[in-house]
């Protein structure tokens, strides 16, 4: 039998220490009640016995032999009786309680009377003292102890009220405690600095809202970085246009030569990486386009009577219908991307649209190139990745395209993703919510 497993959820733990916690003080403090309780009871029956045996003995004593049987009733009580004569026949008692008992008979008495103690077999437990009188009567207490005062029958419903109660409170105190971490990882999961989303509510008790507020300071920081590294590389790319300018102009002014051809082709190839370096910049900041609803099926047919009208292979399939509220010339530039990589790498395109229950819509542009490796997914839509493979210098860019869409797509409030089709192929989706 395996052993009992911690759990795994910070909530299950709090909650399970301070529900064990509060029990186990919860029943200690009921034993210590209960123990209480029958300390008590085992005094208060000593303290009778003390006392009114004593003196009733001595009223029997006083009282002649014929008038001692009129008051022998009279002087009982509800765990003792007193009896003239030898009593029942028992076994002499040896427990603790029972010399405890005789102890404080005799001490009451003034040990003027010998007295012993005899257990009498039975289902109830019951005891009876043996003295001699004065004149050499026998007399004999018959006692019957009495145990814990018993319990009332609606104390069990109230235990389980505050047991039910201990658990609320538990649960509750573990809710407060754990609600805040939930939150603080939702949103480090959610964290993109490219999109402006709402901040981490920083009210509460000072430790979350510290933590709150360390997280949206953390955010920004994040934002910041990233926003300075783009206006470099926007700063970079713009200043690189102009000596590249001089550099084409003056190849263009040189001798027709091998090697003058080389140069050209090598500032086209610069200033094509200094062109994708300022789209990907532009495309981390808003344009202040405004969004618009537009149809779809006009939208996706426009795009795709521009490639045919060029001769290339790109169709629609399925039924388009239906609007959508987004920014037009970025959704354009994203699918261009996507029709543009599909027609270098497979030599055709195919345009879909999906429609979920969920209001949202998914465009994707299918091709049945060579795809990418499922482990590399998630690397080509970084920035500047390269497929050498398939994707060199010969049919490829900087590796910015990918990247630009993604920015793009987070500017109008979509998710791009790529995934490999069954039979081959590449789908480049783009999720408008």
């Amino acid at each position: 039998m395996s052993g009992l497993r911690w759990p795994a959820t910070l909530r299950a733990r709090i909650f399970l220490i301070l529900f064990v916690g509060l029990a186990v003080a919860y029943a200690l403090s009921f034993t210590v009640l209960s123990i209480e309780r029958y300390l008590t009871a085992k005094e208060l029956m000593l303290g009778t016995l003390e006392n009114d045996v004593a003196t009733s003995i001595a009223v029997l004593d006083q009282l002649p032999a014929g008038e001692r049987p009129r008051f022998v009733g009279r002087l009982g009580r509800g765990n003792y009786q007193f009896v003239l004569g030898e009593g029942v026949p028992g076994v002499p008692d040896t427990s603790r309680h029972g010399a405890e008992i005789a102890a404080r008979i005799e001490a009451a008495i003034g040990h003027r009377f010998p007295l012993s103690l005899e257990t009498i077999p039975g289902d109830v437990q019951r005891l009876q003292a043996h003295l001699s009188l004065s004149d050499g009567s026998p007399l004999t207490i018959d006692i019957m102890p009495r145990g814990v005062m018993p319990v009332a029958d609606w104390l069990p419903y109230v235990f389980i009220v505050q047991m039910a109660l201990l658990m609320l409170c538990a649960w509750y105190a573990v809710r407060q405690a754990t609600r805040p971490l939930g939150r603080l990882a939702v949103a480090a999961e959610t964290l993109d600095p490219n999109r402006r989303g709402p901040a981490l509510d920083e009210t509460g008790p000072s430790e979350v809202a510290h933590a709150a507020a360390a997280f949206n300071a953390m955010r920004e920081r994040i934002a910041h970085y990233l926003e300075e590294r783009v206006q470099i590389l926007a700063a970079i790319s713009h200043d690189l246009q102009t000596p590249i300018t001089r550099m084409r102009l003056r190849a263009d002014m040189a001798d027709d030569t091998p090697e003058r051809d080389k140069l050209v082709r090598d500032l086209a190839e610069i200033e094509r990486l200094v062109q994708d370096g300022i789209a990907y910049a532009r495309s981390a900041h808003s344009s202040g386009e405004k969004a618009t609803r537009i149809d779809l099926s006009s939208f996706i047919d426009s795009i795709a009577y521009d490639y045919q009208d060029i001769g290339k292979a790109v169709q629609v399939s399925g039924v388009v219908s239906g609007t959508v509220a987004t920014k037009p010339h970025a959704l354009r530039r994203i699918l261009a991307n996507f029709v543009d990589n599909a027609l270098k790498y497979a030599g055709s395109a195919e345009i879909s649209v999906v429609r979920g229950d969920d209001g949202r819509t998914v465009i994707a542009v299918l091709d049945r190139g060579p795809g990418i490796p499922d482990d590399r997914l998630e690397a080509a839509m970084k920035p500047f990745f390269r497929l050498e493979g398939s994707r060199n210098r010969e049919t490829g860019g900087a590796g910015l395209g990918l990247a630009i869409a993604q920015q793009l797509a987070a500017s109008i409030g979509g998710t791009v993703r790529l995934c490999n089709r069954p039979g081959g192929g590449l789908a480049a989706e783009i999720v408008l919510t």
